[in-house]
């Protein structure tokens, strides 16, 4: 792979305009949904809005009333002091709403979810004459709710510049990842698997393969437990052969020894609970013995701080798996995407990301014994020869923008000088 790219330095991301310069349109509050990177993504597109509208952005709101319940707030998790002064010469952030727009307009708000997939156009035009009959708007949901593609290039790299830069983990957070990544470092090379085998996804995917019927069935009454989640009934089998489950840690054990995984290799999970706990860990616990996770790592002292607060746990995981030697998703979610974007962007390092449509064709096969284990693991590292994360263009897919290439897991417009990006890889990785 060539390696013939500039990236962009913090310091070279410039705009024609700068928020000491302007008089701001209206306060922006937002209310963020979802994961820690599920909201980590949003806080970069709402930092880009409030800069295109030239409002000031009240310090984000993080989601505590979804299936994980965390109680963090914005800075149990960032550095709020660096996120607002490293991003001065941009938007102006503030941490709460001056006392006297406050009292006039604090209370009563207009609270609203911006459209989905939206271009500039779209906040130009509807959401930007809003202000000039409400001081106050409150996006009370944020995710993907800015176009991946048809973005002007300063806008994007704005973008970048608060996601790889202005959005830094606390230093209680941070200290205590570099701790785990120094421990792994020590004993050797290591893989990040990000087994996404929790409760939560499954019950929410219908993905239920390797279940027992007492489990599907716990799995489905969570899913019905949650009225916002509006698919109910689910076809795992179906959900599957198209590739839009996670793999199952006895799956994931197959590919990685087919991929030439050694056995004594580390491999992190880097994950909340496996659903089905230590049953379900045991054929790749059994593959590969120097399975680890934080809690085998650390003291229970040293973990009792981030005890309930999933997405602070998360942040472990993610500093982890951004410093592994190869960074391998069983499913492309936002943790997953938001990894990729980060190794993508410091340096290529290596991501093996997994076509599991393919994979569980394959898989069957290898089961029913039509492929013997040679030609399944060929066929393995065969499919994905080009699929180990390198710099390349995004897929643009018009009219639907949830099939594109999510831009925070390949921002093209930041790893290169020019606008076009010409010398990026060309090569397509198939998703």
């Amino acid at each position: 792979m060539s390696r013939n790219y500039t990236k962009l330095s913090h310091n070279s991301i410039n705009f024609s305009y700068h928020a000491g310069n302007y008089t701001s349109n209206g306060f922006l509050q937002v209310s963020c949904n979802g994961g820690l990177n599920q909201m980590r993504a949003a806080i970069c597109d709402m930092v880009t809005v409030a800069r295109l509208l030239n409002l000031t952005l009240v310090v984000p709101e993080l989601d505590k009333s979804s299936f994980w319940a965390d109680p963090s707030d914005f800075e149990d998790i960032f550095d709020v002091r660096h996120f607002i002064d490293s991003l001065r010469d941009e938007v102006n952030i503030i941490k709460r709403l001056p006392k006297k727009v406050a009292r006039s307009y604090g209370n009563h708000p207009i609270v609203m979810p911006p459209v989905s997939w939206s271009s500039e156009k779209y906040y130009l035009q509807q959401i930007l004459p809003l202000f000039s009959k409400h001081q106050v708007i409150n996006f009370n949901r944020t995710d993907t709710r800015l176009a991946n593609n048809g973005i002007p290039l300063e806008l994007q790299r704005l973008r970048c510049q608060v996601n790889f830069h202005a959005l830094k983990f606390t230093q209680k957070i941070e200290a205590l990842g570099q701790k785990l990544v120094h421990m792994l470092k020590q004993r050797g090379p290591f893989v990040a698997l990000h087994l996404r085998y929790e409760m939560d996804m499954l019950a929410f995917s219908g993905c239920t393969e390797g279940c027992t019927e007492e489990e599907a069935e716990e799995l489905k009454q969570l899913r019905y437990a949650f009225p916002w989640w509006k698919e109910k009934e689910i076809v795992s089998d179906e959900k599957r052969s198209q590739g839009l489950c996670p793999l199952t840690p006895e799956e994931a054990t197959l590919i990685l020894q087919a991929l030439g995984i050694e056995k004594d290799m580390q491999i992190y999970i880097a994950s909340g609970d496996i659903y089905g706990s230590e049953r379900r860990l045991a054929t790749l616990r059994t593959a590969f013995p120097k399975i680890v996770k934080k809690e085998m790592l650390l003291d229970p002292e040293e973990l009792q701080q981030f005890q309930n607060h999933s997405s602070q746990m998360a942040a472990l995981d993610f500093i982890v798996s951004n410093a592994s030697n190869i960074f391998i998703p069983t499913y492309d979610g936002n943790m997953a995407r938001l990894v990729e974007g980060h190794r993508r962007y410091h340096g290529y390092k290596k991501t093996i990301l997994l076509n599991r449509k393919t994979l569980v064709g394959l898989l069957d096969l290898h089961h029913n014994r039509t492929l013997s284990w040679a030609e399944f693991s060929a066929a393995v590292r065969q499919s994905h020869e080009g699929r180990i994360g390198q710099p390349a263009h995004r897929r643009v897919i018009e009219d639907k923008p949830k099939e594109e290439d999510y831009f925070y897991a390949n921002p093209h417009e930041c790893l290169c000088e020019s606008a076009t990006c010409e010398g990026l890889d060309n090569s397509t990785e198939v998703r």
